[in-house]
């Protein structure tokens, strides 16, 4: 079993409600956010610019609002084939300042660690031809939150919600309190983030 990195005690308490944990999986077509039992998809389709960015954050913000903590994923910017780097790194800020500016302690989970919490690893999709594992990784990460957390994630931007809501599982099991069993080959994910001190944010 892998050492995890602690919760601050204001975390860790038994008694009353969970905390409010936030997974946010920042795209400019889609973001996903996502919840304990819960997971919705941002589109912006005809939108562009400034008025997309805008309006995802006012989206983020309206659905992290009373959040205790958010769970960013950081951006993937190794993808050769992604579009909009530039602006896709300006609306990973314009969030995570949102937050910092209302004082919600974030963390900023990799790409890897989070296919790695879903999944056990962080290429389950090696066997396949390297043209189809990064969506065939999704459909895996879809499918494990069905399997595990009971949550059918479909529709438009399925696989963003699917993405968010591991996010925010894993921060709910750093808090102590996990949404289902984990292995601890997928548990071992937890130690590569840098969890916030209490009170704090972790960029």
């Amino acid at each position: 079993m892998t050492d995890l990195v602690p919760a601050p005690d204001a975390w860790m308490a038994t008694a009353g409600p969970a905390p409010l944990v936030i997974g946010v999986d920042p795209s400019l077509t889609c973001t996903g956010v996502a919840g304990d039992g819960w997971a919705d998809a941002l589109q912006s389709k005809k939108l562009r610019g400034h008025e997309r960015l805008q309006w995802l954050r006012a989206g983020v913000r309206e659905r992290t609002r009373t959040a205790d903590l958010v769970v960013i994923e950081g951006a993937a910017y190794g993808h050769g084939k992604q579009a909009g780097h530039h602006e896709l790194g300006g609306l990973w800020w314009i969030l995570t300042q949102d937050l910092w500016e209302r004082n919600i302690p974030y963390v900023v989970v990799a790409p890897s660690s989070r296919i790695v919490y879903a999944m056990g690893v962080s290429n389950p999709a090696q066997d396949y031809p390297r043209e189809q594992r990064a969506r065939v990784t999704k459909g895996m990460v879809r499918d494990a939150v069905a399997e595990r957390y009971g949550l059918d994630c479909e529709g438009a931007g399925r696989y963003d919600k699917a993405d968010a809501f591991i996010l925010a599982a894993m921060g709910l099991h750093w808090a102590g309190r996990p949404l289902a069993p984990v292995p601890d080959t997928h548990r071992r994910a937890l130690d590569a983030v840098p969890w916030p001190s209490a009170g704090g944010a972790a960029a």
